[in-house]
């Protein structure tokens, strides 16, 4: 049995825990990320808690899922958005290997959550896995044969920033309009209750999801932006052939009518021949990134098959 440490690295914490080849975490630890300290700060954080699992079990190898865009070839984050301050350009990888002495890979974090989910959750029997997280923002990732495919330049997977009727003029966090993400996330449902003329009084898209039963516009917004994830989730099972699509985050994984109204528009958008595609909500909630990014080092050591 080989041990490999998977980390999570996310603008709010640093999770790493070290994974046997089944996909369980033996060995945890959790600690805050210094997100503002910038990206020296982050790296001598990751490395505290590497050091200390490393201490304790025989690790082999480690496998880091970051936010931000990674390179594929060098494992250095592309770009980065401001939950962690001067990320972007940090060469990840290479200070990892140099401090630790062991194998590094890196990817993305929602990647490695897909990775995850696809190897030892939801996703596990599926050949082709397309995962979209809905949460605070909208990620996602293709995993085929437990691989991901990460694209050209590791951006893959942007799911979020998809077209859709209904957002049009809406401002995406991207900066551009009418994408997905701005009107399926929980600040996006949010902000759509809001325009639609809901209750000032409700403080965010949890409540929201709690009205649907006695407040139309609740009900109206929830269906609007389910109804825009489960076209797209449908288009992308039509273009890529998938067998499976697996939904996380805390919207991702609400129930009924949210998931009633998801899944019905992704049945009526996919072609007859995929119509029996299943929707399936993530099993390894915040343990899956670390499942993930470990699975991934472990690829990367053992080369193609």
């Amino acid at each position: 049995m080989s041990l490999i440490l998977g980390v999570d690295i996310g603008g709010t914490k640093i999770a790493a825990g070290v994974v046997d080849d089944d996909g369980e975490i033996l060995d945890r630890r959790v600690c805050p990320t210094p997100s503002r300290k910038g990206g020296s700060a982050v790296i001598a954080a990751v490395l505290a808690v590497t050091l200390s699992l490393r201490e304790a079990n025989p690790i082999h190898a480690i496998g880091v899922g970051s936010a931000g865009v990674i390179d594929p070839s060098n494992g250095s984050v592309l770009s980065a958005t401001d939950s962690i301050a001067d990320w972007a350009g940090t060469p990840l990888r290479g200070l990892l290997h140099e401090a630790a002495g062991l194998p590094v890979a890196v990817c993305n974090d929602v990647h490695a959550h897909a990775l995850g989910e696809a190897v030892h959750g939801a996703g596990r029997g599926h050949r082709s896995m397309i995962m979209m997280a809905v949460g605070t923002g909208l990620g996602g990732a293709h995993v085929v044969d437990g691989a991901m495919f990460t694209g050209v330049h590791g951006a893959a997977g942007h799911f979020g920033h998809i077209p859709v009727d209904g957002a049009e003029g809406v401002v995406c966090p991207c900066g551009r309009t009418g994408h997905l993400e701005s009107i399926c996330s929980g600040p996006a449902l949010f902000a759509l209750y809001r325009s639609l003329g809901g209750d000032p009084a409700v403080p965010g898209a949890p409540e929201i999801l709690a009205r649907v039963e006695d407040d139309p516009v609740a009900a109206d917004a929830v269906a609007r932006s389910a109804t825009a994830l489960g076209r797209v989730a449908g288009g992308l099972v039509n273009a890529l052939d998938a067998d499976a699509v697996v939904l996380s985050g805390g919207l991702g994984l609400a129930a009924d009518p949210w998931w009633s109204s998801m899944e019905a528009a992704l049945r009526a958008t996919t072609i007859p021949l995929l119509s029996e595609v299943p929707a399936l909500r993530a099993e390894l909630g915040n343990d899956a990134a670390i499942v993930g990014a470990a699975h991934h080092a472990r690829s990367v050591m053992e080369g193609p098959r």
